[in-house]
């Protein structure tokens, strides 16, 4: 493949997914990881991109334009080891018998695949790909709200949602979010979907925010809450240590898969 089209290529999937790691970026293009910093020092110095630790982001992403999500299908591919990471590490956190909420997104998919086999306790959660994990472990009991399905995500939604989650007291949850900056808080894309995040915060022993690197700094379309409100954010090493450490200075822990 010419330099010319890889450059093509790599412009289009960073404009789509915003964020991408130059491992992921390397095996979509059949090219060494080595071939792909090159490309990107390339495109940064024409304007193209902006190179990132382990990657490249859209220029809106490091902008902190918040824009349109992704698909589901293109997030699935983006910082896959990071989410994986980050999944363990929240599930690291689960105790038998607990009552855990999952919130929805990839991650929240891969915490749900990190439960361990023998996992006995109970799930809530408006994600029915989590739901569809978490049924599959033997012990596990696994709770979905109803409401209006969103496609890709397939996320429950709406006022029923919202009554739901209002009955329901989780030990532990874990949150999805589109962005994390010290001012504006925890961000995510979906209006319809925020009270429901606010719900099982509310009404939550314990709650994390899970947010790879990439989210750290960046600011979208709705607040979910301020970082204080959370007892956490449980994230990786690529996380900006700047801004981890602000967070860190408003009482809420830092956890780095």
């Amino acid at each position: 493949m010419l330099p010319a089209e890889r450059h093509r290529r790599i412009s289009a999937v960073v404009d789509r997914v915003g964020t991408i790691s130059t491992e992921d970026l390397a095996d979509q293009l059949g090219v060494s990881a080595e071939t792909v910093r090159r490309d990107l020092g390339q495109m940064e110095r024409r304007g193209v991109l902006r190179r990132v630790r382990g990657g490249a982001a859209s220029l809106a992403v490091v902008q902190g334009v918040g824009g349109e999500e992704a698909s589901f299908a293109d997030r699935a591919t983006s910082q896959t080891e990071a989410k994986a990471a980050i999944g363990r590490a929240a599930a690291d956190l689960v105790r038998p018998g607990m009552t855990v909420a999952i919130d929805v997104g990839t991650t929240a998919v891969e915490i749900a695949r990190a439960l361990a086999p023998d996992f006995r306790g109970t799930v809530v959660t408006p994600s029915l790909q989590v739901a569809g994990i978490v049924a599959a472990l033997p012990q596990a009991v696994v709770l979905l709200p109803g409401g209006r399905v969103r496609g890709g995500d397939l996320v429950c939604s709406g006022p029923g949602t919202v009554r739901f989650f209002a009955d329901v007291f989780a030990d532990l949850a874990f949150i999805g979010s589109g962005g994390i900056d010290a001012s504006a808080g925890v961000t995510d894309f979906h209006y319809e979907e925020i009270a429901t995040k606010q719900q099982i915060l509310t009404n939550s022993a314990r709650a994390y925010v899970v947010a790879d690197g990439n989210k750290w700094g960046r600011v979208v379309g709705h607040r979910v809450c301020a970082v204080g409100d959370v007892t956490g954010v449980i994230t990786d090493a690529s996380a900006d240590t700047d801004l981890t450490a602000v967070v860190k200075d408003t009482g809420c822990e830092v956890v780095v898969a």
